[in-house]
């Protein structure tokens, strides 16, 4: 056991080591063991920042990852200054889960700025905590409000939502160039000070290797940073993980993912291009054949390094209010799709299944319990676009003029419901293919 003059001065040491830990430390919510134990060598690192995501009224998920097993502690604050902060202890960052860490944070206040710093302390007691890394996000006004109590100031501006939405990072080749700024898309985001991000998948390209050097058309020459997992197709868990560190290398969407929190989605990409489940791989490349393989390993990757919250049966479907303006809806397009085929199957069966039975029975119930103006889609795919792979069909649509088709009978089926119960302000949000499109959907009235 320590002495008390050695207790004394890993304490001094750890409240020099930075104010906000000094402040931590004043709340008492630091075990004393960390100020008992330390060495005088190194610091924990928490280099891939933080990120906050799946934000509802009251409670939000925080994220960050150390360079070592580690305890996270996550400070909550109305403030900047912290003054009225309160402490909370995370989960441990540990090897299995490739030292990953989210925190359910709860009892939060709605349409309410938080401040939070996220820090780690060494399990093993051989190393100072990390510095404490900053985020900032907005809670939502919770669904129901009257239009009086509804106006309220988003960080100095007129009451109002402002969101972003997109996808496809780091994807045909194109990594991180550090000559040009990084992904400097993001900082242009984040300058625009929306209140959340719609992340619509293809959030890494594992099936998309960099090279070192890319020549442009006129002659000039991209230079990626390319790292050991970059280098080939992801098949290994930790190649998976690779990617999403990969990204989080980039300072532009550190910074992003510190203001901004996310809605974070899954599509393609994320395993192999227009995967679906029960798939065998012919590409040369791949060692592992197995899709439901590669795409388990992908799944968890996935879960461990973005802000998401599953919900009942770890369903990553879920619904976000914010308030009487709107309600986004993430859907899951890839987990319970059936095979890619021709798309023209007569009748409704396992080879239709697009959003499946399950997702596509909460999504009609939870549109019409809505009462948010605009119901808000988020899809990893677009709605009607005709998308092919090969001789068979990636997306919904099948392009035949006639009745529905094939997965067009659960899209169909949908549209009928909204439809019928007269669901209006309905918008479909997307990324997926790589352009820009506003299409305009409209049918006659039910009564017609």
């Amino acid at each position: 056991m320590a002495s008390q003059s050695s207790f004394d001065r890993n304490r001094r040491r750890l409240l020099q080591g930075g104010g906000a830990i000094a402040g931590l430390a004043a709340l008492g919510g630091l075990p004393l063991r960390s100020f008992g134990i330390l060495s005088s060598g190194g610091r924990v690192e928490a280099p891939y920042g933080v990120q906050a995501g799946d934000v509802l009224a009251d409670r939000a998920i925080l994220w960050s990852r150390a360079d070592r097993p580690a305890r996270m502690w996550v400070e909550l604050a109305s403030r900047p200054d912290f003054r009225d902060a309160r402490l909370l202890r995370g989960p441990a960052a540990l090897p299995a889960g490739d030292f990953t860490a989210k925190l359910d944070v709860t009892d939060l206040e709605p349409g309410q700025d938080v401040f939070y710093r996220v820090f780690f302390e060494d399990l093993i007691g051989e190393a100072l905590p990390s510095e404490p890394v900053m985020g900032r996000l907005r809670t939502p006004l919770p669904l129901g409000l009257p239009p009086g109590q509804a106006k309220h100031r988003l960080r100095g501006r007129e009451a109002g939502l402002r969101f972003l939405w997109s996808g496809d990072v780091a994807g045909q080749g194109w990594g991180i160039n550090p000559a040009f700024g990084g992904m400097r898309i993001f900082e242009t985001m984040r300058a625009a000070e929306p209140d959340f991000f719609i992340h619509c998948g293809d959030s890494i390209y594992a099936d998309g290797p960099l090279q070192e050097s890319v020549t442009l058309p006129d002659g000039s020459v991209w230079e990626n940073l390319v790292t050991p997992e970059k280098a080939k197709v992801a098949e290994t868990l930790d190649e998976y993980r690779g990617n999403y560190r990969y990204n989080l290398m980039d300072d532009n969407l550190r910074r992003f993912n510190a203001e901004v929190p996310m809605i974070a989605q899954w599509d393609d990409h994320e395993v192999v291009n227009n995967w679906f489940p029960g798939e065998v791989l012919t590409d040369p490349r791949y060692t592992e054949i197995n899709v439901d393989l590669l795409a388990a390993r992908s799944h968890r990757a996935f879960v461990e390094y973005m802000p998401v919250r599953f919900g009942e049966r770890e369903r990553l479907f879920q619904r976000f209010p914010y308030g009487p303006s709107a309600e986004v809806f993430r859907i899951d397009l890839r987990s319970f799709r059936g095979p890619n085929t021709a798309n023209d199957q007569l009748a409704s069966g396992p080879e239709t299944a697009f959003l499946g039975s399950e997702q596509l029975e909460w999504l009609k119930r939870a549109l019409r319990e809505s009462t948010a103006t605009w119901k808000i889609i988020a899809s990893d795919m677009p709605l009607g676009l005709i998308v092919r792979d090969g001789a068979a069909f990636e997306n919904g649509a099948n392009g035949n003029p006639g009745a529905p088709l094939g997965r067009e009978l659960e899209l169909a089926e949908l549209l009928s419901f909204v439809r019928r119960h007269r669901i209006e302000n309905l918008v479909w949000f997307t990324a997926d293919v790589h352009y820009t499109a506003c299409l305009l959907y409209t049918s006659p009235s039910p009564r017609d």
